[in-house]
């Protein structure tokens, strides 16, 4: 509750520097920038609401019959009140339905209301369906455009301007219409100067872009940066970070992941895509009063959004709907469930309609793979997974450290020389090799695909003999020279993709981690996959193949391994588990590979966990020292509410307002001199009897406007909280009444209640503080922050790295 921000005479948000927060590493100024309104803005109360809301209504005086402004809203950097918001929206909800049976307007009004929701859904399906084709278009032209033009219409990338050509199939990459920069440039293609030509190029749009998409971020939208994921989960948890979700960074962070991506930098777009929908949910939410005025079904509105951009980052709905319950969300009632797969629906559905790749597929990777796996192939799925345990676990505690170095030394006050120094390393390294050469998401396809008679790919070069091949499936053939030259390039660039996405993956552009995790996964995937193929076929004859790998057979499917890996990868980073599986299997299209695919997500998850407990979103969450309290995590101290409650033992006593005793002065005194963000309410100071809560907030607002609209309130005028206050004598000023602003139903615990039951009252209730007594007397208060300080130590840490309440 140590929330700094009063300033007497104004209640904005300050520019000072204690308004500055750490996003991902960097100082973040948070002052209130001319951006889309924030979380919390215009969130007007109900006349019909008391407090907490359970407990009635009650008269206001004239300067409250109207809502204020700002009463029941919450200051940057607060918990919203979980409890209040669902009960202001029930309040509601009362009111609409009891009003909806005296006139017709009134019914109508109820429908719409009712279908507002649905409404809102498909309007953030369609529009993140709409910029997510936006940005896989323009981002496969910006990457082709490194390596050359098509001279039949610059807008063009290299597949769409080789379609109309005359080439044959296997010439199909090299149609006379498009031009690398040596050609356009020189005339011709071939030899070293030609060569250098193109590296140059290369290197130079990739900086070009990577420094426009920094520039962007540091200049108009620092909250564009990274994932956006941990953010999105603190804020769902009922955090409030203004801006996070406003219109600049939502039109900076799509720009700008067009150029990161485009730029070779080792960073996907399936996590900004994520934070892309939340901001087109937020936005959108400012259309209905219903979602505007409350935070509680905002932020139901926001799990539904996220779902819906893994549904577009994947093509995969149902995984979306999954990966919003599992990984991001924190509140996720039964009619969220059913919006989410509306909303992600929609959105896969616009993305189709744009058809973004002209395969009519939603991703770039999507495969079909026809033979079943063999039960003795379980062993290297599950060695795969034991790699992607590793790698996660290595990974989070590298790029952890590097982030941390970043925040504590002047390392972070270069973002945009970082950004130039790692695009530069990154692209200096990509392009002699072919397959960092490509995208990201082209890799990865080719390392998916299963080969054809008509592949070119090196990765495809067998030694054939036809005689054997039944219809389209070719039978497991001796790898060529080809096979060999590409095993040896995805081995050097898998050791560049391990190390240099743990110096990406954090800085001050737009960077995700799905793709960056699946390439791994996918690169050690194939070179098992060959491997085992390789091995199969040379020794068909020994026991672990005689029963169901005879030469001339199609057996093993190193597509299939590819595939197995980056589940296991990615399930290493994110520690996911069901959304990980179902998202694979909607890639692929193939219910018969469930098995292999769960079998290397639970390895790579129990490995992962064995020697770290939290996901790279958790790491980053802790690290920023958001205030996340959760869930999964078991709270097995045998500690008692006492020894975590405020004040302690030697502090002073805990600051109380009394019901009817305290002045106007007396109480402006108490908002100067303290930082807490509520105060309890007392009977007396002497019996200390609790009556409720109330806010500072709401006190500082009430206080201003009594002064300014009601006549006789002065620095003397005794404030009441109480339901009636005794006659006055004729001489001394005007009373105060604020008991529609006391919440008269805090929750509270005695003193000697169990630790483990307390968080879990903060966990599933989300609570902002709790009140504690002793025999119905209030001894002192625990905050939401005060949990986290307590958890943080039990486990060894920083108690101070919890930066906000």
């Amino acid at each position: 509750m140590d929330q700094q921000g009063y300033r007497r005479g104004s209640f904005q948000s300050s520019t000072s520097d204690e308004d500055m927060l750490e996003i991902a590493g960097a100082s973040l100024d948070f002052s209130m920038a001319d951006d889309d309104p924030p979380l919390d803005r215009e969130m007007g109360g109900f006349s019909s609401y008391n407090g907490g809301g359970m407990n009635g209504t009650s008269t206001m005086m004239d300067f409250l019959e109207e809502p204020l402004p700002g009463v029941g809203t919450y200051e940057d950097f607060n918990t919203i009140d979980w409890v209040r918001e669902k009960s202001r929206d029930r309040d509601r909800h009362r009111e609409i339905t009891s009003r909806s049976k005296e006139s017709t307007w009134a019914l109508i009004h109820s429908v719409s209301d009712a279908f507002s929701g649905w409404l809102l859904m498909l309007l953030i399906g369609l529009l993140a369906g709409s910029l997510a084709g936006l940005i896989d278009i323009s981002a496969h032209w910006m990457t082709d455009l490194k390596e050359g033009v098509c001279l039949a219409g610059f807008w063009f990338n290299h597949e769409h301007c080789c379609w109309k050509s005359n080439t044959t199939f296997t010439d199909r990459d090299k149609c006379p219409e498009w031009n690398s920069w040596s050609q356009l440039i020189l005339g011709h293609g071939e030899g070293a100067f030609a060569y250098i030509l193109n590296y140059f190029m290369y290197v130079i749009w990739a900086l070009l872009f990577s420094l426009l998409a920094v520039l962007l971020v540091k200049g108009f939208a620092p909250y564009a940066c990274g994932s956006g994921i941990p953010e999105i989960k603190t804020i769902l948890s009922g955090f409030i970070i203004r801006g996070y979700l406003g219109k600049w960074t939502l039109i900076i962070k799509t720009i700008t992941l067009v150029l990161a991506v485009s730029s070779g930098l080792s960073l996907g777009k399936e996590g900004p895509l994520v934070h892309v929908a939340c901001c087109c949910g937020n936005i959108l939410c400012h259309l209905f009063t219903k979602y505007r005025k409350n935070e509680a079904k905002r932020r139901e509105v926001l799990s539904a959004a996220a779902a819906a951009g893994v549904s577009v980052a994947f093509g995969a709905p149902i995984g979306g709907v999954l990966f919003s319950l599992e990984e991001v969300s924190y509140y996720f009632p039964l009619k969220t469930l059913w919006r989410s797969f509306f909303a992600a629906l929609v959105a896969a559905f616009t993305l189709r309609s744009i058809n973004p790749f002209g395969n009519s597929r939603l991703v770039l990777f999507y495969v079909e793979f026809h033979m079943p796996w063999h039960l003795l192939e379980l062993v290297p799925f599950i060695l795969l997974g034991i790699f992607g345990g590793l790698w996660g676990a290595f990974f989070i505690r590298s790029n952890i450290a590097w982030c941390r170095r970043r925040k504590t030394t002047k390392l972070g006050k270069y973002p945009v020389l970082e950004v130039f120094v790692v695009t530069a390393i990154t692209a200096i390294l990509a392009f002699p090799n072919e397959y960092t050469r490509m995208s990201t998401s082209e890799l990865i396809s080719e390392l998916f695909n299963d080969c054809g008679i008509l592949d070119s790919s090196k990765l495809c070069e067998y030694v054939n003999d036809f005689n054997s091949t039944k219809g389209d499936d070719l039978p497991d053939r001796a790898a060529g020279p080809g096979v060999y030259t590409a095993m040896w390039q995805l081995a050097l660039a898998l050791i560049m993709k391990v190390f240099i996405t743990i110096f990406t993956f954090g800085m001050k552009v737009p960077s995700g981690l799905f793709i960056p995790s699946m390439a791994v996964g996918a690169i050690a995937g194939r070179l098992l996959g060959v491997a085992v193929e390789q091995l199969a076929f040379y020794h068909h004859d020994w026991a672990i193949f005689s029963g169901w790998c005879s030469q001339g057979a199609d057996c093993i499917t190193p597509g299939l391994y590819a595939m197995v890996g980056a589940a296991a990868c990615l399930g290493g980073v994110t520690r996911m588990t069901v959304s990980l599986v179902v998202i694979m299997f909607e890639l692929t299209g193939g219910l018969e590979y469930i098995v292999p695919l769960m079998a290397a997500a639970m390895t790579s998850k129990w490995v992962a966990d064995a020697i770290g407990r939290e996901g790279i979103y958790d790491a980053h969450i802790r690290l920023n020292g958001y205030p996340f309290l959760e869930a999964k995590e078991e709270f097995s101290h045998k500690t008692l509410a006492m020894d975590v409650m405020r004040p302690r033992r030697n502090d002073p006593p805990l600051t109380a307002i009394t019901q009817d005793s305290m002045t106007v002065e007396d109480v402006e005194t108490i908002i100067n001199e303290t930082t807490y963000s509520g105060y309890p309410v007392v009977v007396s100071r002497e019996s200390q009897r609790l009556v409720g809560f109330v806010l500072r907030r709401d006190l500082i607002i009430s206080i201003e406007n009594a002064r300014k609209k009601q006549d006789g309130i002065v620095s003397t005028s005794v404030i009441y909280f109480t339901d009636h206050s005794p006659p006055l004598p004729p001489s001394s000023p005007s009373m105060l009444k604020l008991r529609s602003i006391l919440d008269l139903s805090p929750f509270t615990v005695t003193d000697q209640t169990p630790m483990e039951i307390v968080v879990d009252i903060f966990r599933k209730l989300g609570l902002r503080q709790c009140l504690v007594t002793h025999n119905g007397k209030l001894l002192g208060i625990i905050t939401k922050k005060d949990v986290l300080k307590h958890i943080a130590q039990l486990a060894n840490q920083d108690p101070d790295s919890i930066l906000f309440n």
